[in-house]
């Protein structure tokens, strides 16, 4: 019984293993996937509350942030041309953001210059002085 419950778990290790490395190799095809299916999606924005809608708001909550880079990106949508941004970019819980882009999240950009900050030295870690 013993063997049985640690053969499962090397079953489980290896799994996990296999997907960690399969994820590493294919992360520029994942996260290229993911910025397009997010684009679309706020092509696609509503505010009758479809999935796609409601994921894409739930994102900008959660994350603080408007758009895929930045505020501009709904500049290119039909919901921004009828009703400006919507109420999930807002900065504050009150405010009622129509087409300032003031009153918007952007600190996506903070965001991205970290994330091009870090990537900057781990690729300069290796190199030789």
């Amino acid at each position: 019984m013993l063997k049985l419950y640690a053969m499962f778990l090397t079953l489980i290790f290896l799994v996990e293993l296999v997907a960690a490395i399969v994820g590493f190799v294919f992360r520029h095809e994942i996260k290229n996937s993911f910025k397009n299916n997010y684009e679309k999606a706020l092509k696609q924005y509503n505010s009758t509350g479809d999935y796609r809608s409601h994921a894409v708001d739930k994102i900008q909550s959660t994350l603080h942030c408007c758009g895929v880079t930045d505020y501009r990106d709904w500049t290119d949508t039909n919901y921004y041309s009828e009703k400006g941004f919507p109420k999930s970019c807002c900065k504050r819980e009150d405010c009622t953001p129509l087409r300032d882009a003031d009153k918007v999240n952007n600190e996506l950009i903070g965001i991205f210059l970290a994330y091009c900050l870090s990537r900057a030295i781990t690729n300069n870690q290796y190199e030789i002085v």
